[in-house]
């Protein structure tokens, strides 16, 4: 591993400590490396707040502040050129003098988008671009899947027996994942922006769609109720969290529940996709039932699938889980959950 890379893995394992917190913006995290040695580190803890420069820069010891004209700042993301919630990194970088920027990978986001870079050249500024590119590009998949695809990444989660089936038919619920699997789950839902589920599963399970078992923000819930068939009493009313009902009947808003209207003669899905899209929920963890999740699959609309196995467990009389073509990225075991990670064909 080279200088470049060792100081680039760190400013990955700083950016992950902002994951849940920052979205719609990136997780970024950033190193300030004088003579081989660390004076400073940050990343960009919560949206809105300081980014990843801002935080390493304001790190430095006051012992060390004479060394940082002098330094290589090391990036896991392009240097911002604009005025957002906060100014440009780029003007924070060129006034403190630093003359090296190490950079893992560009932002593609129009605003961005190889300006920042350009910007540090012509103030002098030594910039190396695409250390550990790949890397730095996959954990902010979400980021540049919304900004490149226009619309959020996408991702479908069920848990299925051994014999491929999601439920039983009966009326209770079927409890599938052990526990283990289950805090997996929930760090999921704090990762991503937005879960949805569909009314059968709305009705059947009641679920909360919180992240108890964890640490970090709840995701947006999102709820296809076209006839408002949701008793009032159930977890996804309780205006607990924000939550979203999509319906055909009205527009409303009760507390933390927003009731948003869709047009019954169009595509469900896509106007799902599309009200994220504008809303800036860049991320959706669908977590529906069978027909939930096929729709998705038959429309191309997703980026990776989540399948738990529970290798035990056999359903005799029960409902199919989906089916569809998915490439393998990685498998882990919890107990007998035997947990598949797949990209699209």
């Amino acid at each position: 591993m080279s200088t470049d890379e060792k100081y680039m893995q760190r400013c990955l394992q700083l950016a992950k400590l902002g994951n849940g917190y920052v979205a719609p913006n990136p997780m970024v995290g950033a190193v300030l490396v004088y003579n081989h040695n660390i004076i400073g580190e940050g990343f960009h803890e919560k949206y809105g707040s300081a980014h990843a420069e801002v935080n390493c820069i304001n790190s430095v010891s006051e012992i060390n502040k004479n060394k940082i004209p002098f330094s290589t700042l090391y990036v896991s993301l392009e240097p911002c050129n604009h005025f957002g919630k906060t100014p440009p990194c780029t003007s924070l970088i060129v006034k403190h003098k630093i003359k090296k920027v190490v950079i893992g990978c560009t932002d593609t986001f129009n605003l961005v988008n190889g300006s920042g870079i350009s910007f540090l050249k012509e103030n002098g500024v030594e910039v190396v671009v695409n250390v550990f590119q790949h890397e730095c590009e996959t954990l902010n998949k979400n980021f540049f899947t919304f900004h490149q695809k226009k619309r959020p990444y996408i991702i479908l989660k069920y848990a299925q027996s051994t014999n491929n089936k999601i439920a039983s038919h009966k009326s209770e619920r079927t409890f599938i994942s052990n526990y283990f699997s289950n805090n997996l789950v929930h760090r999921w839902r704090s990762e991503e922006a937005a879960i949805l589920v569909g009314t059968t599963t709305a009705l059947k399970d009641n679920p909360a769609l919180t992240n108890r078992l964890g640490y970090g923000n709840n995701p947006v819930r999102l709820v296809i109720d076209k006839h408002l068939q949701i008793p009032t009493h159930y977890n996804l009313l309780d205006n607990s969290t924000k939550t979203i009902i999509f319906n055909f009947l009205k527009d409303d808003v009760k507390q933390n529940t927003f009731f948003v209207k869709l047009n019954m003669h169009e595509n469900v899905i896509h106007q799902i996709v599309q009200f994220c899209t504008k809303n800036n929920l860049i991320s959706i963890l669908v977590e529906g039932g069978t027909n939930l999740l096929q729709s998705f699959i038959n429309q191309y609309l997703w980026d990776e699938a989540r399948v738990i196995t529970n290798n035990t467990l056999f359903i005799e009389d029960g409902v199919d889980a989906p089916n569809f073509n998915g490439q393998i990225l990685n498998k882990i075991s919890l107990l007998h959950d035997t947990i598949t990670f797949y990209t699209p064909q």
